[in-house]
């Protein structure tokens, strides 16, 4: 009889009750990783303090009554405070869900205190899964879901042992069995009484339900709800500062640090690619003392429009064969949309959205900073170096601003006239007179020919490339003048933002409208996945000139180097700018498992999953192809041996053929299989014997058999046999090779 496996009894089901209840929290508070959240105090705190109770729980019973009592009031008044403060709802929903997932890991719980704990967690997980597209996410989740099955499934085992039973509330003078923990001892006898052959199932179970689950989502339509369920609403996200209204020296080479992904770029013709690509996403026109900022002039000219919308007609003229461009921003990275220059068409995948734009220079504003990543797709992109006048109709539909000198942006609009550039914000020096007096003395040392706006360029980046080199660590010495105009009188190497703004102030003092740029620049190509990848290193700044011959604002890059880079890249083919910027290391692999993640899962609508469907099959049609030619090919080269001239050789060889397939058949029946049956009664640590098991196996074969002619006494002797092997000792052990033989003979007579 086959020995009954041990169980757990119910002190160590409350100790695994106890595990499980504390890797939920843990996992359910990382989950606010993902999400622009200030709750790192919260969340350390988890990680940290969640561990050592798990060790050591009999802690639990040294927290003071009063303190229970007060916990509630507490939370809700952190809460209000926090709502007040902040005035943020979301975020401070989280915090309080951290704040009670903290409470309840680290104290005793009971049924209900442990379904709370779920109920809270599942919380946090949903509010990540709706703001977040993380790939990471997607493994936590189904951790997250099978900690929980668990968790249940160990909550009622509990209720079952415990019907009927009185709980008697733990305290530190008479603490519960199962708070005395040894988790070596509980790991061997989780080990002991789990049947893996059921644990095997249900794991297999659960990973057919995740697989069956990605199926249904690529093969059933898409469902569209707008807003995220409107939880997007509740929290609010900042942009990187280097990305916003106002940038200060260092800004954008602080961006420059990190080397995460800002914006990920799918084309739909490589060959289309620039060489040197400037993702313009902010115009900076005003300076005051080491700050560049948008000014109130250009601040009114961005037309928010009055009706949200998904499709935008830019300035461009659609052209035959020109790329599709699909954008994925990452989150937190700007509300102002990274764009190579015009475009004919901008289509906002998610749904319409509240905007503002500004056609003449070429910017385009979302009303808040998205909480997640953010697609759009962008149809006749231009990116040459000069950008010329909208030819945007009809007119946009601008919204009137009230108070404080409000623009005629709304009059403009809806009498069709767009707003001229030219404004003297983009020729004015907020400087004091001293500092106005030596950059004027720069610019007129420049001898640059009047009214030639590339000419004056090139001068003003030779002369400051000539004083300045590169370098992202720049020390600015001490003093009352301005901080811009003390580095240009200096000798001390810059970065692109401090390039780029004395050459604005340089044209400017020259009579040349300019204007100061920030953005991305260049990029790499993901061989694995495809696409354009642009990291926060590749933030930079340029500047713009007007060119009153041309009537065009013409891209400058003063930053040392850039201008002959530029030259030399606008020659280059295709596929050899395609080899140069290819990024092959196992960062780019995992970047182009995020794409997929983005292109299939994320941004997957009624067209992917067309594009998914017609994919599959075309390569199950293609591996059937092969699979046919592969067979009727090997069929054919057997045909055509065996119709070739037979000699002594050609029959050796087959006889040799047949022996050694007869002769590994006979090995294995009457050697190979002993000699596998003896190692595994060798290598059994715990558990039956495979001998023993065996032998029981063929005595309920015969018990189950009715005899019929055959000798009872030949029956009874080889049932004594199997009952030696299955219950004697192993020094008396028949044969067990021809018992097992005898068996399986008179199994067959029965």
């Amino acid at each position: 009889m086959k020995p009954k496996r041990p169980q757990l009894n119910l002190t160590e089901l409350h100790q695994l009750k106890w595990l499980l209840g504390g890797a939920l929290a843990v996992l359910a508070s990382w989950s606010v990783l993902y999400l622009e959240v200030e709750a790192w105090v919260l969340l350390g705190l988890i990680t940290l303090t969640v561990p050592v109770v798990l060790r050591w729980p009999l802690l639990t019973l040294h927290i003071p009554l009063w303190v229970h009592r007060l916990a509630f009031p507490l939370f809700v008044t952190l809460f209000a405070a926090d709502y007040y403060l902040g005035k943020e709802t979301m975020p401070a929903l989280i915090r309080l869900a951290l704040m009670l997932v903290f409470y309840r890991a680290v104290t005793a719980r009971r049924r209900r205190d442990d379904l709370q704990l779920i109920v809270l967690g599942l919380f946090l997980v949903v509010v990540a899964g709706v703001l977040s597209v993380s790939l990471a996410f997607a493994f936590q989740i189904v951790a997250f879901t099978g900690c929980t099955l668990a968790l249940l499934l160990v909550i009622n085992l509990v209720d079952a042992a415990e019907a009927g039973q009185a709980v008697k509330p733990a305290t530190l003078a008479a603490p519960p069995a199962w708070m005395h923990l040894n988790w070596g001892r509980l790991a061997r006898r989780l080990r002991e009484a789990t049947d893996w052959r059921v644990a095997s199932l249900g794991a297999g179970l659960f990973g057919g339900v995740v697989g069956l689950s990605a199926l249904l989502f690529f093969s059933l339509p898409r469902f569209e709800f707008t807003n995220n369920l409107f939880l997007d609403n509740l929290i609010s996200q900042k942009s990187k500062t280097g990305f916003s209204e106002a940038v200060r020296f260092g800004d954008v080479t602080d961006i420059r640090q990190d080397t995460s992904v800002a914006l990920s770029v799918d084309v739909s013709d490589p060959r289309q690619i620039p060489a040197n690509g400037y993702w313009r996403m902010l115009v900076l026109d005003e300076y005051s003392q080491g700050q560049f900022s948008v000014s109130a002039e250009l601040k009114r000219q961005m037309r928010d429009q009055r009706q949200p919308a998904q499709q935008i007609s830019g300035g461009a003229r659609p052209r035959f064969g020109e790329a599709v461009w699909t954008f994925y921003l990452e989150a937190g990275t700007s509300r102002y949309l990274p764009l190579l220059g015009d475009f004919s068409q901008l289509q906002f995948n998610d749904g319409p959205q509240d905007y503002a734009i500004n056609d003449a220079l070429r910017v385009l504003r979302l009303q808040k900073t998205p909480a997640k990543m953010f697609a759009y797709r962008v149809e006749g992109m231009r990116f040459e170096t000069g950008l010329g006048s909208p030819e945007v109709s009809p007119p946009r539909d601008a919204v009137a601003v009230a108070a404080n000198g409000a623009s005629d942006a709304a009059g403009d609009a809806a009498g069709g006239k767009t707003a001229s550039l030219t404004r003297p914000s983009f020729l004015e020096l907020k400087l004091e007179p001293a500092d106005r007096d030596r950059v004027d003395a720069w610019a007129r040392a420049l001898q640059a020919p009047r009214d030639d706006a590339a000419a004056f360029a090139r001068q003003a980046t030779d002369w400051l490339a000539r004083a300045h080199s590169y370098s992202l660590q720049v020390t600015l010495a001490e003093g009352k003048d301005d901080p811009l105009v003390r580095w240009m009188a200096s000798n001390s190497p810059g970065h692109c933002e401090l390039f780029a703004g004395a050459f604005t102030l340089l044209a400017r003092s020259a009579g040349y409208p300019s204007r100061l740029v920030t953005g991305f620049r260049g990029g790499s190509w993901n061989p694995t996945s495809g696409n354009l990848t642009i990291r926060n290193s590749d933030a930079h700044a340029w500047g713009e000139i007007f060119s009153r011959q041309t009537q065009t604002w013409l891209r400058v890059d003063p930053t040392p180097g850039m201008a002959e880079l530029n030259r030399n890249d606008r020659t280059e083919k295709p596929e050899a700018l395609l080899a140069r910027i290819s990024d092959r290391s196992w960062s780019a692999k995992l970047d182009g498992l995020r794409m997929f993640w983005y292109r299939r899962i994320v941004d997957f609508d009624q067209k992917s999953q067309t594009e998914l469907a017609r994919g599959a099959k075309v390569a199950i049609e293609s591996r059937a192809k092969q699979l046919k030619l592969s067979l009727n090919r090997v069929i054919k080269e057997v045909g055509e041996w065996l119709q070739q001239p037979w000699d002594i050789r050609r029959l050796v060889t087959c006889a040799g053929l047949l022996a050694g397939g007869v002769a590994a058949g006979l090995g294995w029946q009457y050697f190979a299989r002993e000699l596998w049956r003896r190692w595994r009664t060798g290598a059994a640590r715990s558990g039956m014997d495979p001998v023993r098991r065996e032998a029981g196996h063929w005595l309920r074969k015969l018990d189950a058999a009715q005899p019929r002619g055959v000798a009872v006494f030949d029956t009874l002797q080889v049932r004594a046999e199997l009952e030696r092997l299955r219950y004697g000792p192993k020094h008396g052990w028949p044969e067990a090779r021809a018992v097992f033989r005898r068996a399986r003979s008179f199994h067959v007579k029965l």
